[in-house]
């Protein structure tokens, strides 16, 4: 399987709750040196956080991570303060993503990303459409 339909997939699986999927890509996709993955997950986690975020304030971010982190079996291990940097980053505050190391970014964006793909409860549809502007902005991206 290519790593673009990979990517697709994952993208999917989390917005469906799908986490064995999600979990077997994410193996997948590591084995694999993710072939560019890191900004398809960039560009999925950068358009959903302005989707849900643009605008809203910080106690917004502070009570979604809260919750995201209660969400998951280990979530007291997710990096509450990276979290909100990185969504704060999206918003206009890059400077807060400056001390925060890639493997850590990368969980906190997958944790993220997947739960504000289940909270936006997509339907096929809307899903679909927002892998393909993924993909057309994460080649943007790549292309620069």
């Amino acid at each position: 399987m290519g790593t673009r339909r990979e990517l697709s997939d994952l993208i999917r699986a989390m917005a469906r709750s799908d986490w064995d999927t999600a979990d077997r890509l994410l193996d997948q996709l590591g084995q694999s040196g993710w072939g560019g993955g890191s900004q398809v997950i960039g560009a999925a986690f950068a358009l959903a956080v302005d989707r849900r975020f643009r605008g809203k304030n910080l106690e917004d971010i502070a009570r979604f991570v809260a919750d995201t982190r209660a969400r998951y079996q280990d979530g007291s291990d997710l990096p509450a303060l990276a979290m909100e940097g990185m969504i704060r980053a999206v918003l206009g505050e890059v400077h807060l993503v400056d001390d925060i190391a890639p493997d850590v970014a990368f969980s906190a964006q997958i944790a993220v990303l997947g739960t504000l793909l289940q909270d936006e409860d997509l339907t096929d549809e809307q899903l679909e459409q927002f892998i393909r502007t993924v993909e057309a902005t994460a080649r943007r991206i790549h292309v620069r």
